[in-house]
């Protein structure tokens, strides 16, 4: 949420406003990203070592399989606006973890593109790929959320320039 304050206004040509972003907005953008990678990577965490450690009929394996890639291919599509978003923050703090977010995800995710196409159809080695995304992404996003818990957020108080009038 923002406010809004009249500061000047200069005739019909200029008029200046101000306008407050809350630290808790900040905050809550330079986590945005963070909380899509921990959502996205949850349910392969929870159904690899269903897979793994069962005996499943083809049906059901399928499905997993399904709840396993469909989120991360989302959150890949839908990161994209979220960074965009959060990364041209007034609050370059938020700016940062953004960055750094999008950085562990999409350097993840590059890593299994040229490593997975030694794989195939061995659907172990994906899951253990899989794994070991997880295993790295997980507490180091688990830490950057920690880190932006902590931070000295601070209100941001930006002016807005509006020129009104005839355009030539």
């Amino acid at each position: 949420m923002t406010a809004q304050n009249d500061v000047s206004i200069q005739g019909n040509k200029i008029t200046e406003k101000t306008k407050i972003i809350p630290a808790k907005n900040a905050r809550m953008f330079a986590r945005l990203f963070n909380f899509g990678n921990l959502l996205a990577l949850l349910p392969g965490l929870v159904v690899a070592p269903i897979i793994l450690l069962g005996e499943h009929e083809r049906i059901l394996m399928i499905f997993m399989f399904i709840a396993m890639i469909v989120p991360p291919i989302l959150w890949f599509g839908l990161s994209i606006m979220i960074y965009i978003i959060s990364r041209h923050h007034p609050n370059e703090l938020v700016g940062h973890y953004t960055q750094q977010a999008a950085y562990r995800f999409y350097g993840m995710i590059g890593v299994v593109i040229p490593i997975g196409t030694f794989f195939g159809t061995d659907w172990k080695l994906w899951i253990l790929m899989g794994g070991v995304v997880g295993l790295t992404l997980v507490p180091w996003t688990v830490w950057e959320l920690i880190k932006t818990q902590k931070e000295n957020w601070q209100d941001i108080e930006i002016m807005i320039d509006k020129t009104t009038g005839e355009i030539s």
